[in-house]
Parts: C-alpha cells; structure tokens; sequence
C-alpha cells in the first residue's frame, strides 16, 4: 500500500474546505493507495513553526514510496520543509496544487519563503506542479516562476480550473499512478 500524504491550504475553514480536494485524490486513486490528511494547527493564523513541527511527526511515520501532495499555502510549507530538511525516506514524488510563490518576484511572508538553496536542494526530487488559469486566489504567473526555479519539474497548467481545481485532482492522480 502507498501512503499519500496530503497537507492542507492556510485561512480559516481550509481544512474543511481541502478535504474535497483529500476525499477527490482518494476516489481517483485505487485501493494501494492510503490518504492521509491531517489538520495543520491555527489554520486561520498558519506560523512555520506550527506547521513543519505537524509536517515532521507526518513525515516520521511515512512509508518508504511514499507521495506527497499539498495545497497553497501548504504547497509553500512542503517547499521550505523540504529545503531545509533532510527526510528519510524521500518521497517518491512531491505533488504541488495552485502554491504561491513566496519569495522574491512572488509574494512576501518571510515565514514560509523559498529558500535560495530549494532548487539545488531538490533537484534529484520529483516534482510536480499544478494550477488552474482560473484561480481567483493565487495568480497563475506563480507557477512560472516555479517553472523556472525548478526546471526539472513537471508543470501543468489547467484550464478554466479555479483555486481548488474545482474539487478534481484526477490529473494528480493519473500522475501519481505513474510512479508505481
């Protein structure tokens, strides 16, 4: 069994309004696959700290294969995480919905900000990124900018789509199914 793991947005009713986006993974995954979501702390007021102290002990219990998706805000906090930690084991891939750029030529909040060693850091990592033209709440040009800070990643842009891919992860299911 794969074990996905899903990390929420950031704002107030995130978790319960990305537990459709949890819930669509689940249904366009099969039975090898096991979602786990859990709730990030003080999603109305989201600090690093907090939330990379909840990605860790995540992380800790994680399967060796297994997959890592994310939305917004916590597609930010993966990205940091991930640059300044080591993890063991890796991620088979590493799926990213509608993230904000946040760093420089993107947004500020210095709290979850890309650090300047995330593409040499995770160059060997597959990635993958996801965001609809349509999104209302992070501009679609962020993911250029991820598409050039991390050239080796697979980038997809999904038309007429909005912030939460109106609730279908199906694509990030189809991609995820190519890894095993």
């Amino acid at each position: 069994m794969t074990d996905v793991l899903f990390i929420q947005g950031g704002g107030d009713g995130a978790h319960d309004a990305d537990a459709k986006l949890a819930a669509s993974l689940a249904t366009h995954l099969d039975a090898g696959y096991k979602v786990r979501y859990p709730a990030m702390p003080a999603e109305e007021d989201p600090k690093y700290a907090a939330w990379a102290s909840t990605l860790s002990k995540e992380l800790a219990s994680a399967q060796a294969g297994f997959v890592l998706v994310a939305h917004s805000l916590g597609a930010s906090l993966v990205l940091r995480y991930l640059a300044l930690n080591a993890v063991e084991p890796t991620p088979a891939g590493v799926f990213l919905v509608s993230a904000p750029f946040i760093g420089q030529r993107g947004w500020s909040g210095a709290d979850f900000e890309l650090p300047l060693q995330a593409a040499a850091k995770l160059r060997t990592t597959r990635m993958f990124f996801y965001h609809g033209d349509a999104d209302e709440v992070v501009p679609a040009a962020h993911l250029g900018l991820y598409e050039q800070a991390f050239a080796h990643a697979t980038v997809r842009l999904l038309p007429a789509r909005n912030h939460q891919l109106d609730d279908d992860l199906s694509a990030i299911a189809a991609d995820i199914r190519l890894l095993h």
